[in-house]
């Protein structure tokens, strides 16, 4: 289970935060290959202005991200209305309203194709303070392994819905693979880095809060 305080952490301008959350019966919320595109569209649609996106995996019944706030004093004109609704609101609120529209939209499309009706997603979603530097490290190796740690895969680096592959992709993009490669290096030290704890046991219980 998660952590109390994972239900209740505040989001504040440039601090990284790991958000997970799974559904509310714990039974898929990605049945085909199209809901796991849909919902990295509608990601990029609702929270790009907010928040700065550094690792992600979408499971059968769950995800995880790694965000960091960006600075919200200018209005983003993606979604001028809402931002000049909100540019007199809390960091938390704006944020938190994001990632609502964010859960609201794909919960609909979802329940409309599956013929399914009520809530898809646990609330309040989970969020957690990266406060230091081997907790922002093994994160990341975390958010990637996940395919493997929850016997999806063999080898996580076969799993096409995280970012791992991503980040050593030439392909641009909003996702920050090129501050993900600084941390660690180079390409080739992020992926040392990946296969040499590959099938270590991480025992930060802070970081398996989510299970």
């Amino acid at each position: 289970m998660a952590l109390v305080e994972h239900y209740h952490t505040k989001f504040e301008e440039n601090n990284f935060y790991h958000i997970y959350n799974r559904s509310v019966d714990k039974k898929p919320m990605f049945k085909n290959n199209g809901n796991y595109e849909f919902f990295l569209r509608k990601y990029d649609h609702y929270l790009s202005h907010v928040v700065d996106t550094y690792a992600y995996c979408l499971l059968g019944n769950h995800f995880h991200l790694l965000v960091r706030v960006k600075d919200l004093a200018t209005p983003h004109p993606q979604d001028l209305t809402t931002s000049e609704k909100l540019s007199n609101q809390p960091t938390h609120d704006i944020v938190s309203h994001a990632f609502r529209r964010f859960f609201q939209s794909y919960a609909m499309a979802f329940n409309k194709q599956q013929e399914r009706t009520g809530t898809l997603f646990q609330t309040p979603f989970k969020r957690a303070l990266v406060d230091n530097d081997n907790y922002f490290t093994q994160l990341i190796y975390y958010i990637h392994a996940n395919p493997q740690l929850h016997g999806l895969v063999k080898d996580f680096r076969d799993w096409q819905w995280s970012s791992y592959g991503n980040i050593i992709t030439e392909k641009q993009g909003k996702l920050k693979k090129e501050d993900v490669i600084k941390w660690f290096g180079n390409r080739e030290s992020y992926q040392q880095f990946h296969s040499e704890n590959q099938k270590m046991i991480l025992n930060d219980k802070y970081i398996f809060e989510d299970e």
